[in-house]
């Protein structure tokens, strides 16, 4: 018997010695009267199994399968070995048509001595910025340079942009390095697949904003300096091109690549992709189930996206800022 057992037992001897009432002995161990009554009289019958709890000894009506939990585990350590609980949960039900919650899978597995992917920090004392009200009012976009085939392959980096009202993963591509041809691959996608947005979050990657201090006769004149390549083709396009000066400033997009380092790493791996065009490949599939998990409604369900000008001024304006770089990603892509 359990401690609280114990004093029960005690407190229902004090009733039956008529040295306190029921609603006392209530009072004392925690219960109402009634249950008090219900317990007194349990007693009465059983004797001291009258204070044990009927289930007691009984197998939980909702409890796991043996060999439920051992096909979790098998298919833990077999095919979805990288994968976090959240993430092998929700594929368990996808493949294997095992459908459990994230907290049995986590018991399971941590029963068996497999531990977190990674530990979980306590989250700091910053304010997150609120997201724009409407789709297509601001786009983050990044590259993050990390070994996305796996430890023994090469390094790359995946250039994504995300709406900031919906977390939608509107275009991702690998690229061997960061650079121009990838902003504009991605500004491309942007342009084809949803509109102009009104502003572009981003970075001071060198590929998007000038953080050299050289000013030439022209730009001392002008009284700015020339815009990469990236920039000539978002003043073309009226799009409002915004700086981050911290990390933590666009911690969404952070937050992106955080998520897609856990999760597109491991079915990368189990899908055995080890070249970069695979890679592109795998991700015109992985990209609609992203958006699936973790996309968001918006506030307002108009959309802020501009259509793209079909008019020939425009387009030849468009042209003439950004034509070297439309070859630079022509060549890229022979060359992937």
């Amino acid at each position: 018997m359990s401690q609280r057992q114990l004093q029960r037992w005690h407190v229902i001897g004090l009733v039956e010695g008529g040295k306190i009432t029921l609603k006392e002995a209530g009072e004392k161990i925690g219960v109402s009267y009634r249950q008090a009554k219900r317990i007194w009289r349990a007693v009465g019958v059983k004797g001291v199994e009258g204070i044990l709890h009927g289930n007691r000894g009984r197998a939980p009506w909702n409890r796991t399968a043996d060999s439920i939990c051992q096909k979790v585990l098998d298919f833990s350590k077999r095919l979805y070995e990288g994968f976090n609980d959240m993430h092998f949960t929700e594929r368990l039900l996808e493949d294997q048509q095992v459908a459990l919650s994230r907290e049995t899978v986590r018991k399971i597995r941590r029963e068996a001595g497999i531990g977190p992917k990674r530990r979980r920090r306590a989250p700091g004392h910053r304010k997150r910025r609120e997201r724009k009200a409407q789709e297509g009012a601001m786009v983050l976009w990044d590259g993050s340079p990390h070994h996305w085939l796996g430890p023994d392959q090469a390094a790359c980096c995946l250039m994504a942009a995300i709406d900031d009202a919906t977390g939608k993963l509107l275009a991702a591509r690998f690229f061997p390095f960061e650079g121009s041809s990838g902003y504009l691959w991605l500004l491309r996608e942007v342009l084809k697949r949803h509109g102009i947005p009104l502003v572009m979050y981003h970075d001071r990657h060198g590929a998007l904003h000038r953080n050299d201090t050289h000013w030439s006769l022209e730009e001392q004149l002008a009284g700015r300096q020339e815009p990469t390549q990236v920039g000539l083709a978002l003043e073309a396009l009226g799009i409002e091109s915004i700086a981050a000066l911290s990390p933590q400033a666009k911690g969404r997009i952070e937050r992106l690549f955080g998520t897609l380092q856990d999760r597109l790493i491991a079915e990368l791996g189990l899908e055995g992709v080890q070249s970069l065009e695979a890679a592109n490949r795998f991700l015109k599939l992985f990209i609609p189930r992203f958006n699936r998990r973790f996309s968001v409604r918006p506030r307002e369900s108009e959309k802020a996206w501009r259509k793209v000008p079909q008019s020939s001024i425009w387009i030849e304006s468009l042209a003439s800022a950004i034509a070297r770089s439309w070859a630079m990603i022509t060549a890229f892509e022979l060359e992937v």
